[in-house]
């Protein structure tokens, strides 16, 4: 179990002894904002998740507000992200696919041999395509309205070489990775915070190795080469307690953008073990891909989200010492669907949820399972215990914390629920929701109502569009697109009212070749 530093109880202690004082300094609420990253809409037991535990964030959704319409803007990191921070769906995103902007800076004699892993070498190789230059961010906005803001965890929308940083988004701390792809290790040999990369005490240990065939994959003493003494879940979450510590007399915004459960999967000794012995043995993974070589995935896995729900419990015994806890609202959720490959277990523990659960049908794809998302808002004595299925959007964020903290927020696609998390019966709602994603051969989806209308391969020249009644058929199988012509030819004509073409020089997406009778 992980404990706290003897600093931060220190921390704790001094503001807890100031309770009074917090309460009477403001009234505007704290946000706590946890991302989990690929964690799928059935990893939490308030899901229906039967095997990974997780207490302490159950006991929030008990306590507050558990949606079960609400979805990302795309199934895919960094364009999630970037969906969030600027209210823009993905017919209107400046980021819409993930993208390294800097691979080609990259010698050929690194690429030959470590791939995408050559960024873990040199930082100038880092960043994902960046926000432009300016952007109003979420950040801005809370920071505007008189919030200490800080992002804890993965940032993925530009690196640093780039005017897109968290300390110029609008954010006044950042701990954490700046380029996703060197955020998926957990045991890293550096960090950035802020401007400033800090060494963590860890060893550098690129992944993407195979197992060496010499070595008993069976005995798990012949993994411990890709752990090393710092996990950075615990860095962050030091990082965390502090920031919180320090900012308990003055309204805060806190993103923590946890990198658990991605891939690679990693988690302490005793932990692992403890799923070990629940579980029982498993295969190990001796061919990782990108990744680690893991002697217990589906432990690790399961391992990694219990670690973060016991810190969520911590979290919240901390702001009850200081006296805050009624004043913050506390969400989780994920920023897309769970990952398929050897280091990511979905079918084992059954991530989808209610939805399809297997490859092609989670992250980075479309479907339910790639963008329907476990949210639960927990805001203690203010918001009604129960669950929503009004449907509702990441873009729906920056609207919803403006109307909550009483200020004013940028235009954009979203429509505030503040309105539900109170209680009120007056909530407007979205007419419809729509994606584009140009990965995977390219995508086009359309929610109206229970109808969900999905297009694939769209660069391939498809223009054919499936339909489903999510309300009969949540797991999408049976297509009835021919059945009602008529809804198809709405969902086109909203394609078609919601798509811009990107200002990106990233990979373009264009959908007008596939309007219906306009070829």
């Amino acid at each position: 179990m992980y404990i706290s530093l003897p600093s931060i109880l220190t921390l704790i202690t001094s503001a807890s002894s100031q309770e009074a004082v917090c309460k009477k300094t403001y009234t505007k609420p704290n946000i706590i904002y946890l991302m989990f990253d690929d964690l799928g809409y059935g990893d939490l037991g308030c899901y229906g998740q039967t095997q990974i535990e997780t207490p302490n964030i159950d006991a929030l959704a008990a306590n507050g507000l558990r949606f079960t319409d609400m979805y990302t803007a795309c199934p895919l990191s960094a364009p999630s992200r970037g969906a969030i921070l600027t209210g823009m769906h993905m017919g209107h995103a400046q980021i819409r696919n993930n993208v390294n902007p800097y691979f080609d800076d990259i010698p050929d004699s690194l690429v030959s041999k470590y791939g995408d892993n050559s960024m873990f070498l040199n930082t100038y190789y880092e960043g994902q395509a960046p926000l432009q230059a300016n952007t109003y961010t979420l950040g801005h906005m809370m920071k505007d309205n008189g919030y200490r803001t800080a992002m804890i965890g993965k940032w993925g929308l530009g690196g640093p070489r780039s005017e897109a940083i968290p300390n110029k988004m609008g954010f006044d701390y950042f701990y954490g990775f700046l380029c996703q792809q060197v955020a998926h290790v957990y045991y890293p040999h550096v960090m950035w915070e802020n401007n400033q990369l800090v060494k963590t005490g860890n060893r550098l240990i690129i992944p993407g190795e195979e197992f060496p065939s010499s070595l008993d994959s069976l005995d798990a003493r012949n993994y411990d080469c890709y752990s090393d003494k710092y996990y950075s879940p615990d860095l962050m979450f030091d990082k965390i307690q502090q920031f919180v510590a320090q900012n308990a007399q003055h309204p805060f915004f806190l993103m923590w953008t946890t990198t658990v459960p991605h891939s690679a999967v990693q988690a302490p000794k005793d932990e692992v073990q403890y799923y070990v012995d629940k579980l029982g043995d498993e295969a190990p993974i001796t061919r990782p891909g990108m990744y680690y070589p893991c002697r217990y995935p589906h432990a690790s896995y399961a391992a990694m989200i219990t670690h973060i729900d016991r810190q969520v419990g911590q979290l919240v015994e901390q702001l009850k010492q200081m006296g805050i806890y009624d004043n913050t609202i506390i969400i989780v959720t994920s920023d897309n669907g769970p990952a398929c490959n050897p280091n990511s277990p979905m079918e084992y523990f059954n991530s989808g949820g209610l939805f399809r659960c297997r490859k092609g049908w989670g992250k980075s794809s479309l479907h339910e399972g790639g963008i329907r998302m476990p949210f639960i808002v927990s805001w203690n004595n203010h918001i009604p215990a129960g669950t929503t299925d009004i449907m509702t959007s990441f873009t729906d964020l920056m609207p919803t914390f403006a109307e909550l903290t009483g200020t004013k927020a940028p235009k954009g696609d979203g429509i505030s629920f503040a309105p539900t998390l109170k209680g009120k019966k007056k909530q407007k709602k979205h007419p419809y929701l729509y994606w584009e994603f140009p990965g995977g051969k390219g995508w086009i989806a359309v929610r109206m109502g229970l109808w969900k209308g999905i297009c694939k391969k769209v660069h391939e020249g498809n223009s054919r569009m499936e339909l489903f009644h999510l309300g009969t058929d949540p797991q999408e199988l049976h297509d009835i697109s021919t059945r009602h012509p008529d809804i198809v030819k709405k969902m086109w004509t909203i394609v078609k009212k919601e798509h811009l073409d990107s200002q990106a020089p990233w990979p373009k997406f264009n959908t007008k070749p596939h309007y219906p009778n306009e070829k």
